[in-house]
């Protein structure tokens, strides 16, 4: 990275604490900005509000996460999604229900690449436990047959699960939850504020001198931490999906996260990254995913016929970035980029 675009990004809305740590301080005149930081959903969270109820608009953000952390986490056995799991269906929260309606709208619109039933595959690799495993291609297909969100059963908050299928929300709880923040915030009377959860990021309002937040696109082939350039957003959410957040090795081959529903196997669309630009959290979060196994020339048509509804930044394996024009104008970046036009 140049000197010249390290400088540009030090204004970044970035949250670097220590976890757990909590600090205030006032601005000039009487605005103060609250912050902190906790690890829930498996990734480290940063709020930040300003205004006179920041800190009690934090404090009750950070209940909210813990609750739904404990609602939704497959890794809770006394979690609703687990209970759900268990017992093949049952009965929603108003929560969960929310979550899972949305889900399999955008199953519906994605010919299925977003898919909540993944979760046997995600174990079958086993980036659950840590214990990874290279499936053959009968345990593959096996584990296939229990993913299909289409065979899922929702009728208002009574949902049945096909058999032996299980729920995985989290492609997209993280902006459920990113969302529910936003509004814990203007509850509290916050205008100003941001969380970061992971590659998750949303921001409310401006910053309190009038400015835009800058969020970080993170360089897929840079060292963690390392930018690829900057996008400047107002009420807007910024969510990444890239193969570099959790993978493993085995006999020279990587092997990322991003499981295709159709194979069961690690995406190999050609891209690295997908950034989605959209004021709708768990639909920038969902598509994040979804157009990442898309590839470049079909995510490019999914977002023409959806180009009110979302942007975004996609960064092929030759280093390659496209970005769609609604936002072309706006990314900052010392890379070349070709703009994906209605």
């Amino acid at each position: 990275m140049s000197r010249k675009l390290l400088l540009s990004l030090l204004g970044l809305a970035a949250v670097v604490l220590v976890v757990g740590c909590v600090y205030q301080y006032r601005q000039k005149g009487s605005n103060t900005v609250y912050q902190t930081q906790i690890l829930a959903m498996d990734t480290v969270m940063s709020f930040t509000a300003y205004g006179r109820n920041a800190e009690a608009a934090v404090e009750a953000a950070v209940e909210e996460v813990e609750r739904l952390d404990a609602l939704l986490s497959t890794g809770s056995a006394s979690s609703e999604v687990s209970r759900i799991n268990a017992d093949g269906g049952g009965t929603l929260s108003e929560n969960t229900q929310a979550i899972l309606e949305e889900a399999l709208a955008i199953y519906e619109e994605t010919g299925g690449l977003f898919d909540v039933t993944v979760y046997p595959l995600v174990e079958l690799w086993g980036f659950y436990s840590g214990e990874y495993h290279v499936p053959t291609e009968e345990e593959l297909e096996d584990t296939l047959a229990y993913v299909d969100a289409s065979a899922i059963s929702l009728e208002g908050d009574q949902v049945v699960l096909g058999e032996g299928q299980m729920l995985d929300l989290g492609g997209i709880a993280k902006g459920y939850t990113s969302a529910r923040i936003m509004e814990i915030y203007e509850e509290y009377g916050v205008t100003s504020g941001m969380v970061s959860l992971g590659g998750n990021v949303q921001t409310l309002g401006t910053k309190p001198d009038g400015s835009d937040w800058r969020i970080g696109i993170q360089d897929p082939d840079g060292e963690t931490g390392s930018i690829l350039g900057a996008l400047p957003v107002v009420d807007k959410a910024v969510i990444t999906s890239g193969g570099y957040e959790r993978y493993f090795e085995e006999d020279g081959n990587t092997y990322i996260h991003i499981l295709d529903p159709r194979s069961g196997c690690p995406a190999d669309s050609g891209l690295i990254s997908v950034s989605i630009v959209s004021e709708n959290g768990m639909l920038a979060d969902a598509l994040s995913t979804a157009l990442y196994l898309m590839g470049l020339d079909e995510a490019s048509e999914y977002w023409k016929a959806h180009a009110g509804e979302f942007d975004a930044i996609f960064v092929t394996e030759d280093r390659e970035v496209y970005v769609t024009e609604g936002i072309s104008g706006d990314f900052e970046t010392e890379e070349e980029v070709t703009v994906i036009k209605e």
